[in-house]
């Protein structure tokens, strides 16, 4: 039977592991979606070149495998690595491929009217990715991201493979103790819901401010107010017409 004494024990502390291997390497991931993303769209060939080479292979790798030869491989080169950082790395890297591809589609999808302005303003080619283009794909790039952090976190099942103590590696340390498949099981699969709703729901929120900072969507303020536009439409402060200029 589950007894108090492993939940606080095992159970408790997997999920906050769950939880600490989700953030590291959905940091790690960030980082690399935004710089292998930024870098496919570089004037410079031999930088497109190897951003697409980087996206392509670790897209197409297993993260499982990834993780074992992290893991095991490596020591055989003379470097040792930490059972929970191999998993970090692995997942960090495969992911952050996908979210490369979250990145550089969603730059591609801002209209060449707002990369016209920073060019007649005299933008340099970083002022206007940091005031024009970013704030502007934005808002397009938090949808997908929710997904791909949720499909990060239960990718996060897999460290238990290589011995790191998270939840799944707790879980079934409790089912070869108890003999008890089903309630250990679901009390999983709760879990892992749980940690995805509030991921969902701290990403919709995150989605909401990113829209109304561009005027996509009224700030949710008492004073707020919408008045007709022509043609049916709205209008309100910070409209899409201003953009990410100024």
């Amino acid at each position: 039977m589950m007894t108090s004494e492993f939940l606080t024990t095992w159970f408790l502390p997997g999920v906050w592991v769950t939880v600490q291997v989700t953030v590291y390497a959905a940091a790690l991931g960030a980082a690399i979606s935004f710089g292998i993303g930024l870098a496919r769209g570089s004037r410079y060939w031999i930088v497109r070149f190897l951003a697409g080479l980087y996206f392509e292979v670790f897209r197409g790798m297993s993260a499982l495998v990834l993780m074992f030869w992290m893991f095991f491989a490596l020591p055989l080169f003379g470097w040792q690595t930490v059972p929970m950082w191999a998993g970090v790395s692995a997942l960090g890297l495969t992911y952050g491929a996908y979210g490369s591809e979250i990145v550089r589609g969603s730059l591609a999808a801002v209209t060449p009217a707002q990369k016209e302005a920073g060019i007649a303003l005299n933008f340099t080619r970083w002022q206007r990715l940091r005031l024009i283009e970013l704030p502007q794909a934005w808002p397009d790039m938090v949808p997908p991201f929710n997904n791909l952090l949720i499909e990060l976190l239960k990718g996060t099942a897999l460290v238990s493979v290589i011995t790191v103590a998270d939840m799944t590696f707790a879980g079934n340390l409790l089912r070869l103790g108890t003999n008890e498949t089903t309630p250990v099981y679901t009390l999983l699969l709760v879990l892992y819901f749980v940690l995805a709703f509030l991921i969902t729901r701290g990403m919709r929120l995150l989605e909401r401010r990113a829209k109304a900072g561009i005027g996509q969507r009224p700030a949710k303020t008492p004073g707020n107010t919408r008045r007709p536009g022509p043609r049916g439409g709205s209008l309100q402060a910070g409209s899409q017409s201003a953009g990410g200029v100024g």
